[in-house]
């Protein structure tokens, strides 16, 4: 168990998990070799940690996500970035269409890019399409699993 939790710490280079990685391992196991074999820093991004909190059903989830918040640092988004946020979300509005429902969805992702890019961190996802639309608006490191 203690392998699925603990992240590598090695090198200079920030790297952030998005939650769709993290459930993903915590279901399927699938992408424990690739997590292992992560070089850099892993900090845990609040907003990913409250998604996974919301979905802990189980009392292994809640242990991996509260040694998640025990075993790295966690980044929070500033006030400016939960104003670019909005500013982006409202551009998505505009440009391509989304509804209020589709900008809830997807403010919690545009919150996590936009702490990375802060931070100049690597966005680890499994999540393309929603973290690819976002770097049309602003730009930030990303890696799609």
């Amino acid at each position: 168990m203690a392998a699925r939790v603990r992240l590598p710490e090695a090198m200079s280079e920030i790297v952030l998990f998005d939650s769709s990685v993290l459930i993903d391992q915590m279901r399927t196991n699938r992408h424990l070799e690739r997590i292992l074999g992560v070089n850099g820093l892993v900090r845990n991004s609040s907003v990913v940690l409250a998604e996974l909190w919301r979905g802990a059903s189980s009392a292994v989830d809640r242990q991996m996500v509260l040694a998640l918040e025990k075993n790295h640092p966690v980044l929070t988004p500033t006030e400016t970035n939960w104003l670019e946020s909005g500013r982006i979300l409202g551009k998505i509005h505009t440009e391509k269409g989304y509804e209020p429902k589709q900008l809830r969805e997807l403010h919690f992702d545009v919150l996590i890019a936009l702490t990375a890019r802060s931070h100049g961190a690597r966005l680890i996802t499994s999540n393309r399409v929603d973290f690819e639309l976002i770097r049309e608006y602003r730009d930030f490191r990303l890696d799609v699993w």
